[in-house]
């Protein structure tokens, strides 16, 4: 409502002209149907290179049999498996270029193409990550009364050797309230491992729904299209891979995060806290967004006293509530301190990772402590990503809130020394409502997207030891990805335009008049 907007003091007079444009609804439809049917290869490949549990009555089947034994079944779900998600990336770009004005009709395009793509998914054998079965492991614990805040609780405890995970012999991560979820899961199915991995599905699901509900919802309050910001936040694929066919419950912390925002915007604080706090009780990293709730609370002429009265308010209730919370089953608040207590090393691929291995080798170079010295940058770039948070805070401007929360969630993630890809769609949603340009903004979106979804097809592939193969799946599945990642940046004369306007003639051929004009 725009009294509710205006009264929030984040409401864009532009946000009622959302819509004016050209439809392309039937264009639109015809990369949705090319992203369903990626999806079905997804969902075909994962019988034959997915995780599925060791007691999963599914071995039993003579078509799994066939295609997690034979030779030819392996590396033909191998490359249905990558190729089907790299055919959903490039459904998703073209779902956006077909919609590029984004004028009435694209948001309901887009959310046609959210439930065609998450279909096959939902029933898919879970790919890209096994933690879903970690998630059973710990609801097991949590149903037999073991306190699952102690490091390095046995595994056997779970009586399920299937549940592999390394966060199964961890102490958990997860808030009080996925720790109940877990438990009725598991009292529900028994621990069978398929029905459990459905029943997870459906939580992270419940996750998706409530993003597909309010990033546009949020989206309008900003004055973006609310279709461009549910396609970039919720219909790319990474998303969709991540939070449905891998069951993370970071689906339902997120989604609980984007609802807790929007009605903490638009002046219902209480409920937005509540929100937020359900999220931080699933995983408690969305505790970064409290901060950002009390400013929201505080209102915009506040004074310094306000806001900090303010914070403490909110603070205040949201951990009283959650101290109520760990009381049930023994939990308390020893999963704080587990997060307290971050896994240790780092990932290649994550800027501080990176460049702590740059410098490493350069110090050695130099007759230093190479390995010193990286850990020291890394330790570094994390405290800096967490004063940029502190910075956020008590700087910009009131109606840029939710993008402060944004950026203060990107600065922590990304400064970390592990990032896992699904790391990075803790945020993007609140980036997506704010506005992300068409410029070098959605540019490296693409990129990264692409990158996780290449980079997870080869590197979580589940294939028997006693298999034999002429080639390594995984570089199979990497060939297959980079492969497709060239065809999309070089050959397709669709999404080639994405990353380079121009092509190498037409850049040549400016070149050459550049250097005429110079003469």
């Amino acid at each position: 409502m725009p009294s509710e907007k205006a009264a929030a003091g984040l409401y864009s007079p532009d946000a009622a002209h959302i819509g004016a444009g050209t439809p392309g609804q039937i264009k639109a439809y015809v990369a949705v149907w090319q992203g369903f049917f990626g999806s079905l290869m997804i969902f075909v490949g994962s019988i034959g290179a997915g995780w599925i549990a060791n007691g999963s009555p599914m071995f039993r089947h003579p078509l799994v049999i066939a295609l997690r034994t034979e030779g030819w079944g392996v590396t033909t779900s191998t490359i249905l498996l990558t190729a089907g998600a790299m055919l959903l990336v490039r459904s998703w770009l073209r779902l956006g270029q077909r919609l590029k004005d984004w004028g009435p009709g694209s948001l309901r395009s887009v959310v046609v193409a959210v439930a065609a793509w998450a279909a096959p998914l939902m029933f898919a054998v879970p790919i890209y990550s096994r933690d879903v079965y970690a998630y059973t492991g710990q609801g097991r614990l949590v149903l037999e009364g073991q306190n699952l805040t102690r490091p390095a609780f046995p595994r056997s405890a779970t009586g399920f050797p299937w549940a592999r995970s390394c966060l199964a012999e961890a102490k958990t991560p997860y808030g009080p309230y996925f720790l109940w979820l877990a438990r009725w899961v598991v009292g529900i199915t028994d621990a069978q491992p398929d029905f459990s991995v459905l029943l997870f599905r459906v939580l992270a699901t419940v996750g998706v729904v409530l993003c597909v509900v309010y990033v546009p919802r949020l989206a309008e309050l900003h004055g973006i299209n609310p279709g461009r910001a549910l396609w970039i936040a919720v219909a790319n694929p990474l998303f969709l891979i991540s939070f449905v066919a891998s069951a993370h419950n970071d689906a339902l912390m997120v989604g609980l995060a984007v609802a807790g925002m929007y009605f903490a915007a638009t002046g219902r604080h209480i409920t937005g806290l509540l929100l937020v706090t359900a999220s931080i009780g699933i995983k408690p990293i969305t505790v970064l967004l409290l901060p950002f709730i009390g400013l929201m609370w505080a209102g915009p002429a506040a004074s310094w006293a306000r806001k900090f009265l303010f914070w403490g308010a909110t603070a205040g209730i949201s951990f009283a509530v959650l101290a109520v919370s760990g009381i049930p089953y023994n939990l308390g608040f020893g999963w704080v301190w587990a997060i307290l207590d971050p896994t240790p090393g780092y990932t290649g691929y994550s800027p501080s990772g990176f460049l702590g291995q740059q410098v490493e080798v350069i110090a050695n170079l130099l007759g230093l402590p190479g390995s010193t010295v990286a850990t020291g940058l890394r330790t570094l770039m994390k405290w800096a990503g967490i004063g940029l948070v502190v910075v956020l805070m008590f700087r910009g401007d009131y109606s840029r809130l939710v993008r402060r929360a944004a950026l203060a969630f990107a600065a922590v993630v990304m400064l970390s020394p592990i990032i896992q890809p699904w790391y990075i769609l803790w945020f993007i949603p609140l980036l997506a409502v704010t506005g992300i340009r068409d410029d070098w903004q959605i540019k490296s979106l693409y990129v990264a997207v692409t990158f996780f979804v290449a980079f997870g097809a080869q590197d979580q592939i589940s294939v028997l030891s006693f298999v034999e193969l002429n080639v390594k799946v995984s570089s199979l599945a990497f060939l297959v990805a980079v492969g497709f990642t060239v065809y999309l940046m070089v050959l397709d004369v669709h999404t080639r335009r994405l990353l380079i306007r121009s092509s190498p003639t037409q850049l040549l051929r400016r070149l050459e008049r550049r250097l005429r004009r110079s003469e």
